[in-house]
């Protein structure tokens, strides 16, 4: 019997995790295409301080096909996921938001394509009742990543989806401290099925996504797939130096001919100042943005750090 995980992270989602294990069975126990398939559920908390952790404790008690990972802090919204994903044993495995935005209604829809020989099945927003304006957002930053990604990109593609085992030893093998799933997904990716869905809004609880998260995910993507900063740095570098060499001589020029320019020397000498030095600031911090993902990239830091586990085996757990 082929197994099937349901991964789940979460943090500060007491109001969510019970109700979203039982969609989960309920979704296993009563579709008829799952029933002969073993699975299990598997949260990974991202150091919640709400009583997350004490209702998934209770949750594993009563339920052993619910299991936990509880991290010693937070490592970010990429981290653990991944390294959740890398912990699991089975044949597919999906992961899903806590938060019901993401629908268990498409897990069998999931494992049918997965059926017919999809290794990796992704869930795509084509629509969202999230805010109109954040949505919008959202989708200019897809349609400029893929323009000057270097690999290919998937627009809206939250990480929500089934993943084969083979997809899954690859992810294993990358040895990456700063994990982007989407891309990798795009990048390593095996043979791939698209299903389109509608994103609910929250079914309760209040989003950890706020504007400083969604910037580091957008800096990520950038620096780790696209070289688009530098080379505009650069671009931008000598169109400014050309423009500067252009205005300095044609001041020069005009000066001849109008003494009284020489009087005011200093108004064009400030203002190519102001003008190259805050280009200059700016993409300075740009380029740091590299500088930083390469840092964590070599001190070779591990994903997370348990603190404990629940309902897992000891033989189960992978370095």
């Amino acid at each position: 019997m082929k197994k099937i995980t349901v991964m789940i992270p979460c943090y500060n989602e007491i109001e969510n995790v019970e109700a979203i294990a039982k969609a989960v069975i309920g979704i296993f126990e009563t579709d008829e295409t799952l029933k002969k398939y073993s699975f299990d559920v598997q949260f990974i908390d991202n150091c919640s301080v709400d009583g997350t952790r004490e209702k998934l404790e209770e949750i594993c008690a009563n339920e052993k096909r619910v299991k936990a990972i509880f991290n010693v802090k937070n490592f970010g919204q990429f981290n653990s996921p991944f390294y959740g994903m890398l912990q699991s044993e089975c044949d597919a495995l999906i992961l899903l938001c806590c938060d019901f935005q993401d629908p268990v209604e498409l897990i069998p829809a999931f494992v049918k394509e997965w059926e017919n020989g999809y290794k990796i099945v992704c869930g795509i927003k084509n629509h969202s009742k999230e805010s109109k304006l954040l949505y919008g957002l959202r989708t200019i930053y897809y349609k400029l990543i893929k323009k000057f990604s270097t690999v290919e990109q998937i627009e809206h593609f939250t990480g929500f989806g089934l993943y084969d085992n083979e997809f899954l030893d690859v992810l294993r093998k990358l040895d990456d401290p700063t994990p982007f799933l989407r891309g990798i997904v795009a990048e390593y990716g095996f043979k791939r099925k698209d299903i389109m869905y509608t994103q609910e809004k929250r079914r309760a609880g209040k989003t950890h996504n706020n504007w400083v998260s969604l910037l580091d995910a957008a800096m990520l993507s950038v620096t780790s797939y696209t070289r688009a900063g530098v080379r505009l740095a650069v671009c931008l570098g000598f169109v400014l130096t050309v423009f500067n060499f252009i205005l300095a001589l044609a001041y020069i020029i005009t000066a001849a001919f109008v003494p009284v320019l020489w009087r005011i020397w200093v108004i064009p000498i400030l203002i190519a100042i102001f003008l190259v030095g805050s280009v200059l600031m700016f993409f300075t911090g740009f380029v740091g943005e590299y500088v930083v993902s390469v840092n964590k990239r070599v001190t070779h830091r591990p994903l997370v750090v348990e603190e404990k586990r629940l309902n897992w085996d000891k033989e189960d757990k992978k370095d």
